[in-house]
């Protein structure tokens, strides 16, 4: 609930931010977005770091399990290593998906424009 509610109002001030660049002038312009681009870049790497995490302890705990099992029935070992390999294929994929909508947030933006502008670039 908590981590919910922290989200949504998260994602209302970054709305707020993006309107409020786009009714006042240029120099307010570029200082909402280059508070709006830290704020992203931010909450991508706390993000990006969460994730990794969460995958490290999922993968962790499941090449833990399969050394166990193949400990306890060794005949059982390439199965359990094959189900093994396939899970943590899917593990890493969450941690991709993260990197994914971190690298959406950060390239494709719209209130990434002023920040690029007001830092120099084209």
């Amino acid at each position: 609930m908590r981590k919910g509610l922290l989200i949504a109002s998260l994602l209302l001030l970054s709305a707020s931010l993006a309107e409020a660049a786009q009714a006042v002038g240029k120099e307010v312009v570029c200082a909402a977005g280059l508070k709006i681009f830290s704020a992203i870049a931010i909450g991508c790497g706390f993000g990006i770091g969460i994730a990794a995490f969460g995958t490290g302890l999922g993968m962790g705990h499941a090449i833990n399990a399969a050394l166990q099992g193949t400990a306890r029935n060794p005949e059982a070992g390439g199965r359990i290593m094959t189900t093994m390999i396939i899970g943590l294929a899917l593990i890493e994929s969450l941690c991709i998906y993260a990197l994914v909508v971190a690298m959406i947030l950060l390239f494709v933006h719209p209130a990434i424009a002023p920040a690029v502008k007001a830092l120099g670039g084209h």
